[in-house]
């Protein structure tokens, strides 16, 4: 039987914001991205390690993968549904395959020593259907990296106490987002899909538009620190590390 993940079998995710937003959200807004180590780009690579193979789901337009493969010197496939930002990947060199995600698919691809869902799995309305079809991806040992927006920032937590829950074209009120996580349920997510989390981070989202009028030199010291310090305030985005529990050998 071949396995489906329901979010990604018949709609481009930016479709979940129809009627949510003015007007639809931009394709490439996501782009440009440079690899930071304190922000979810970095962060990620951190987590993979050096010249690995890798599983770049949803890459987009191959912003994070193109880093993922010069600063970890890693080989990358993609996998993209949306036909155009496929394409824009090519352009920059990546393999990728402009397909839903499949258990047949996967099959053809082979194992990964890194599996990766750069900001994927808030996206879908049943995350961890994907995170258990992508477990026998995985080599001994392997790993998934995934990162998503926390919706406990304290930005999100100050406009809730104002009564406002207003959705934006980017960012963590992203108006495609379907799910939402903290430190605690991402956790849980992974716990209760087959995988157990040895690392977790938090991206200190210098770029964010609270941050604006700050000191240029105050942004790049004490946010860090914040995000560091105090991850379920003021972390941006949760970056997960993990690794298939013993119960995942279901998934082979």
């Amino acid at each position: 039987m071949t396995l489906i993940s329901p979010a990604f079998a018949d709609r481009d995710p930016d479709l979940n914001a129809g009627g949510i937003l003015a007007r639809p959200p931009a394709p490439g807004r996501y782009d440009g991205q440079t690899y930071e180590s304190d922000e979810s780009t970095g962060l990620i690579g951190s987590f993979i390690p050096f010249g690995a193979r890798v599983l770049d789901i949803g890459c987009g337009t191959g912003s994070v993968s193109r880093l993922i493969r010069e600063h970890r010197h890693a080989t990358l496939v993609g996998i993209e549904p949306n036909a155009d930002r496929a394409a824009i990947c090519r352009e920059r060199g990546l393999e990728v395959h402009s397909a839903c995600v499949t258990s047949e698919l996967l099959a053809t691809l082979g194992q990964f020593d890194a599996i990766v869902f750069a900001d994927v799995l808030e996206h879908l309305s049943d995350p961890s259907s994907m995170l258990q079809l992508v477990g026998p991806s995985l080599k001994p040992g392997g790993v998934v990296v995934a990162s998503v927006p926390n919706i406990a920032n304290w930005t999100v937590r100050a406009r809730l106490l104002l009564g406002r829950f207003n959705y934006s074209e980017s960012g963590i009120m992203d108006a495609t987002h379907l799910r939402w996580f903290t430190q605690k349920t991402v956790r849980e997510l992974f716990d209760r899909s087959g995988f157990v989390v040895n690392s977790m981070g938090g991206s200190a989202g210098k770029w964010m538009h609270e941050y604006r009028r700050m000191p240029g030199r105050m942004r790049r010291q004490l946010l860090p620190w914040l995000a560091w310090r105090f991850p379920a305030l003021f972390a941006c985005q949760l970056i997960v590390r993990a690794g298939l529990a013993e119960t995942g050998k279901k998934f082979s």
